[in-house]
């Protein structure tokens, strides 16, 4: 081989190493957000298990981009150290967004530590809105909402172990 071509294919080679390392990213970085307060921005994690509308996913470093709807469930976020449990938050629906540069951003319109819900209070509102649902006029607005309060309550009482029915 001629001394020029060996030159250019080294070249070539550590340029499109380069590339690959540019194109894949060593860590995952999560956005966290509500209307009225950001969890995390910019937060180096591992990995984040969602409550998508088609179902639970889980997101690492290079996850393929994608768009999803959440619904009414835990959040999980797994910490870089990996030692301690995954912090858990119950989010009541929203849109989780993973990038080609494996940022992930999820925004929620109410997300509450799991450690803070009360199971009492979850069985009571669960009740109070299905009493709603049943009072209220078929296809009225109130029946509406009471179906959403009777299922974000459904979802909650799930993530603490409760068997509402």
């Amino acid at each position: 081989m001629l001394p020029r071509t060996s030159h250019l294919l080294r070249r070539a080679a550590c340029r499109a190493a380069s590339m690959s390392t540019e194109a894949s990213p060593m860590k995952m970085i999560l956005n966290f957000s509500l209307p009225h307060e950001t969890i995390y921005s910019g937060a180096e994690v591992s990995q984040v298990i969602l409550p998508g509308e088609a179902g639970e996913y889980g997101v690492t470093v290079n996850h393929v981009p994608i768009v999803s709807q959440l619904q009414p469930g835990v959040l999980q976020i797994v910490h870089e150290d990996g030692s301690s449990e995954p912090e858990k938050y119950f989010v009541a629906g929203g849109y989780a967004l993973t990038h080609e540069n494996s940022v992930t951003d999820v925004t929620c319109p109410e997300a509450v530590k799991l450690d803070d819900l009360d199971p009492d209070a979850v069985s009571k509102n669960y009740e109070a809105a299905k009493a709603a649902f049943a009072s209220a006029e078929d296809g009225s607005v109130a029946q509406a909402e009471a179906q959403i309060e009777v299922g974000t309550n459904k979802a909650m009482g799930a993530a603490l172990g409760l068997a509402l029915t």
